[in-house]
């Protein structure tokens, strides 16, 4: 997702209410999941950009640091696509000048609708005009909707936009009444079956796993194919059991301006991002049962222990299985090794 021209040079980032300062100036603002950050939700960011220049005010965004369904019903919310911060550093590759953090906890969730609304969206965020998706819901028990955020605006003379929802033609192609709609619903659905590539269009980019390397049983290395082990937070997404080539982005000592390398190294395969093959499963080869994620960045020497990196998965290139001999297991790494470097454009390398 390339950054829209004029965006600003440094977004603002408050979590929660009492770090939006009291003479925040006027904004347009959006709030939403944003979970993914996918193509729908860019169109929608796009329009906030857009409204926010017609006005000569800054574009702002409001989103949560959790899916409300963990707090409203434990153990039945689906894996988040992004982590906090990427999610935060692809709002702020949108082009917004202010990200509102909420943390979602019961006392939230109780907050009616009309008194979210004049707290944080006309108080807090001084909102000058309101853009949201048409399916759009808000406050207590989900009771406020778009008609009723119109009405409240209406009467502080706020302006409120709704987007329709973005949807895909069978080509990846954005038609407005054609397709299914984008979600991250859908996203999710496309990397279960290990369609990561149906996954990208959507997102509009690879999809990608962030976390920290660590230790593992090392036989990567005793079979000449040394991996990273990623310790991945239970609560994201990932993809289908398999093999997947892509690439690897170490986060550098200091950061990308405190997101990781979402925003700062760009898409995957530009400068800074190492090919890779990368296994999603449980070792069947050596009786594991623990679902583990371990890459092999092509070419590489060195330590990557201890080190936040950012996986890219791009193309599926089998399913996992068990070998009748190690010998054959290697092998096989082989091969995808040869495949990934095929798909990924190093053919003569």
């Amino acid at each position: 997702m390339s950054p829209p021209s004029g965006r600003p040079a440094l977004t603002r980032h408050f979590l929660g209410l009492q770090q939006v300062p009291q003479d925040l100036e006027a904004t347009v603002v959006t709030i939403g999941m944003f979970d993914g950050v996918h193509r729908g939700h860019q169109a929608l960011l796009g329009r906030v950009v857009e409204e926010a220049a017609a006005r000569g005010l800054p574009p702002a965004a409001i989103t949560f640091d959790r899916h409300p369904m963990e707090v409203l019903r434990p153990g039945s919310h689906p894996r988040l696509l992004t982590t906090l911060r990427q999610k935060v550093a692809l709002l702020d590759a949108a082009g917004m000048a202010f990200v509102l953090v909420l943390p979602f906890t019961l006392e939230l969730s109780r907050v009616p609708a009309e008194e979210f609304a004049a707290q944080v969206l006309f108080g807090a965020m001084r909102a000058r005009a309101v853009v949201v998706g048409a399916n759009f819901r808000f406050g207590h028990k989900a009771t406020g909707d778009l008609g009723l955020l119109t009405e409240l605006g209406q009467r502080r003379g706020v302006e409120v936009l709704g987007v329709p929802l973005q949807a895909l033609d069978a080509s990846g192609g954005r038609e407005p009444s054609a397709g299914e709609a984008v979600s991250s619903t859908r996203i999710r659905a496309e990397l279960v079956a290990g369609d990561v590539q149906a996954a990208a269009r959507l997102l509009d980019r690879p999809f990608t796993l962030e976390g920290h390397v660590v230790p593992g049983h090392r036989r990567g290395r005793l079979l000449g194919i040394p991996t990273a082990n990623l310790a991945v937070p239970a609560r994201l997404a990932v993809p289908a059991i398999g093999i997947y080539a892509g690439h690897l982005a170490v986060e550098s000592p200091g950061g990308f301006g405190g997101h990781g390398p979402t925003a700062a190294a760009g898409p995957p395969g530009a400068s800074g991002w190492l090919p890779a093959v990368t296994s999603v499963g449980v070792r069947p080869q050596f009786g594991g049962t623990e679902l583990s994620v371990e890459t092999y960045v092509l070419d590489f020497e060195g330590d990557l222990y201890g080190r936040r990196v950012t996986v890219s998965f791009e193309h599926r290139l089998r399913g996992e299985a068990t070998f009748p001999s190690v010998a054959d297991l290697v092998a096989q790494m082989q091969e995808d090794v040869r495949q990934a470097r095929h798909l990924l454009g190093m053919t003569g390398r």
